[in-house]
């Protein structure tokens, strides 16, 4: 998976600038040499690049920020195989190259299950070096869905096991029915959560209670893992996708290069210690400072109205 890096190069490269320390910002509307422009908005017609089991929707009028991922492959409860996985891929990187993409909904067309997992009729067909090129592909998507510039929300109702909850887990927000189920059973097929599982949940819920969900493959209930942390809301089965679009409409509401800033700002302070972490925060600060939805922001709060923010 070496090619991942590079990957996420191509993707980002013109969002960069360059300072004296060695950060990068996802702002599209500052290049290299520092000077601002006015990015060209180009909508992608989405649909187009949807795949057979992963179909791409962009909310229309007041949400038209929102953007859906849907996954759709009912005969296998949404498991994750090779067709799937490059849909999942071409999915993130065409979101990623849009910068009219505010929030991002990875919802099930499934009734009952949001994913169900690794495609296991499949894997049993894979020699061992398949089976860790797969893994190593599943992986790095994840964290591509991770890096992605704009917040990610996992909409869960039902079955959400295995890479099913470790794609949801590289998610930033998570909502999920009250009697959907979460769990990684990996280890019961004599294996470990080789896609992000056991480097992020015990990043969202601790290091003890993530050992015990990955060392007995415990399924829990969506009011348990609201309890824990691992999902931000656990509302009655069915309301996990209303809660979520109206997550996503304050999000939207929002100044998206401030969003997108917020997002890095927390993500890679995380990694580092407090005293460089707080040179990032500077860092993105800066970045927002000169941004016309700065100004439009104080305006909007002088005279009293909503603000009209436009990402530049």
């Amino acid at each position: 998976m070496g090619t991942f890096p590079a990957l996420r190069r191509s993707l980002l490269g013109h969002y960069c600038i360059k300072k004296s320390r060695s950060f990068n910002f996802p702002n599209p509307h500052v290049y290299s040499n520092g000077h601002q422009y006015q990015t060209h908005r180009t909508l992608l017609i989405l649909d187009s690049l949807s795949s057979e089991s992963v179909r791409l929707r962009r909310l229309s009028d007041s949400d038209s920020g929102i953007v859906e991922v849907n996954l759709d492959r009912p005969a296998a409860k949404n498991s994750i195989g090779k067709e799937m996985l490059r849909g999942l891929r071409n999915a993130f990187e065409t979101i990623e190259s849009d910068v009219s993409a505010q929030v991002v909904l990875i919802c099930s067309s499934v009734p009952k299950v949001f994913c169900a997992g690794a495609d296991l009729k499949e894997r049993k067909t894979m020699t061992p070096s398949e089976v860790q090129d797969f893994v190593n592909s599943l992986r790095s998507t994840f964290s591509l869905i991770e890096a992605l510039y704009v917040p990610t929300v996992a909409v869960i109702e039902g079955a959400a096991l295995g890479g099913g909850l470790e794609m949801a887990l590289s998610c930033d927000l998570r909502i999920c029915g009250e009697d959907a189920v979460l769990g990684l059973p990996e280890t019961g097929l004599a294996i470990i959560p080789g896609a992000g599982g056991t480097q992020r949940l015990p990043r969202l819920v601790g290091k003890s209670l993530a050992k015990e969900l990955i060392f007995t493959g415990r399924k829990i209930d969506g009011r348990e893992a609201m309890s824990m942390g691992l999902v931000n809301y656990s509302v009655p089965a069915g309301e996990a996708h209303s809660k979520a679009l109206e997550i996503a409409r304050e999000i939207i509401q929002k100044g998206p290069i401030a969003i997108r800033m917020a997002k890095k700002a927390i993500n890679e302070g995380l990694e580092i210690d407090l005293p460089s972490a707080l040179e990032l925060e500077e860092e993105c600060y800066e970045q927002i400072l000169n941004t016309k939805d700065r100004l439009e922001g104080l305006a909007a709060f002088a005279e009293k109205r909503k603000p009209r923010y436009r990402g530049e």
